[in-house]
């Protein structure tokens, strides 16, 4: 069944286009720095935001029109995807992301949710083979039931952890079966409400034994993507332990596990923990952790995770620049981890939505490479910290300086000479690159 019939099939047709179906700025094979902006971006689709969201909020009921919708149970996950795999196809879209309860219904036991997967599982992999498509990655859902009131990997009760566990270990199977390059721990529920009835130390001890255990098995059955900690500061819970890019190479490093893991980072996540995306992806990147990007972006009016298209060209080129500094995404993608906003109903919102993000990194990207090939930035680094490259600056690079040679050194000099940092020269000149590529 067919449905998104209506919708050509969305082809590159250049900015001069005023086609609303045709990419203005993404041209996949166009080669940036040395490879296309397909194998730079790696775009992948949400299937949670996707096929599975209903466009309701905490004030009113869903508004999505959505074909699948009309059925229930494993009738609706089928044709969600059939329709996933049609819209891969009229996008050119690469890549696809899920949680396990996305792509199939729970059951009232596991081993009947697990049966259901095992048929949406069989008809992906059908489909996969049929059309070329891959999985960027795929995640267990510990967090939407009830059961994980209390967190999953950092749960109170034994019984919900070896539920967190089993749910994990399926998890693996599917990735395994289906190809994934990647598997993402997000600890939506990894967190508290009060320290007033929280072990922190011991939660956090419980969730790097399941971190532990997942690394164990997946090496037991063969599965070697590469694995993902997603990072978010809040919502739903009030202090999430994967705060932020930081505190999260924190946990990896305490607990031994960061030769193991990479970063799983969202532009509206960042916003949430009171950093920009390129601030998280620079951390990320100089740890050697830069894994894989979600797309999206925050309201800064809103205090939450509004989860909307990318359309910000500066974010998307400062994201650009640090991926591309940081030599790329891997085996990592650009998933738009992104939901349409609840007035945009219709199928073709979704096509359009799509479109402004893939647009919009393409955009990106070309200036990214740009600021590169012209040494923008790197030109204005290198001259802000010249001091260091030769005199006192060279010894306290090369450790040669002591306490005692600086304070003499200071004796000597005491009329310092410090420089304006050009923020708004540099600025300007941003805007300036951005708009002409």
């Amino acid at each position: 069944m067919s449905v998104f019939s209506h919708i050509p099939t969305i082809k590159f047709e250049g900015k001069g286009s005023d086609n609303p179906f045709a990419f203005k700025r993404y041209n996949p094979s166009e080669v940036v720095l040395g490879k296309t902006m397909e194998e730079h971006l790696r775009f992948a689709v949400a299937y949670w935001h996707t096929y599975v969201a209903t466009g309701s909020d905490p004030f009113g009921v869903g508004t999505a029109d959505r074909e699948w919708d009309k059925y229930d149970g494993l009738d609706r996950a089928k044709l969600r995807v059939e329709a996933n795999f049609e819209f891969m196809e009229k996008l050119n879209i690469p890549y696809f992301c899920f949680h396990d309860v996305d792509i199939a219904p729970e059951g009232s036991t596991l081993a009947e949710t697990n049966k259901n997967l095992d048929v949406i599982v069989a008809q992906i992999k059908d489909n996969m083979k049929a059309t070329g498509k891959k999985l960027l990655w795929n995640t267990a859902n510990m967090f939407s039931n009830p059961r994980y009131v209390h967190g999953a990997g950092t749960a109170v009760n034994a019984g919900v952890y070896a539920y967190a566990a089993a749910q994990v270990k399926k998890g693996l199977e599917v990735g395994k079966e289906l190809g994934a390059e990647n598997y993402v721990f997000w600890g939506g529920r990894e967190g508290y409400e009060t320290l007033l009835n929280t072990d922190m130390g011991f939660e956090l001890d419980n969730l790097a034994r399941l971190y532990r255990m997942a690394i164990d098995y997946a090496n037991e059955i063969g599965f070697d993507a590469q694995f993902l900690i997603e990072p978010k500061p809040k919502e739903p819970t009030k202090h999430q332990y994967d705060f932020d890019a930081a505190t999260t190479i924190a946990f990896l490093q305490k607990y031994g596990l960061q030769d193991k893991f990479k970063l799983n980072l969202e532009a509206n996540h960042a916003t949430l923990a009171g950093h920009t995306f390129e601030h998280e992806i620079r951390v990320a990147a100089i740890n050697g952790m830069l894994g894989s990007l979600d797309a999206n972006q925050g309201d800064y009016l809103l205090g939450w995770d509004t989860d909307e298209f990318p359309t910000d060209l500066y974010a998307t080129t400062l994201a650009m620049y640090e991926v591309l500094k940081a030599g790329g995404l891997g085996r990592g993608g650009v998933n738009f981890d992104a939901k349409v906003r609840r007035g945009s109903f219709e199928l073709e919102d979704l096509v359009y939505a799509h479109i402004a993000g893939m647009d919009s990194f393409a955009w990106g990207l070309k200036a990214a490479a740009k600021l590169i090939e012209e040494r923008v930035i790197d030109g204005i680094i290198e001259n802000r910290y010249r001091s260091f490259k030769e005199g006192i600056g060279a010894d306290i690079v090369s450790g040669k300086a002591t306490l005692a040679s600086l304070e003499q050194y200071a004796l000597q000099n005491s009329a310092v000479r410090t420089e304006s940092g050009r923020l708004e020269r540099i600025k300007h000149v941003l805007n300036e690159i951005i708009f002409s590529v």
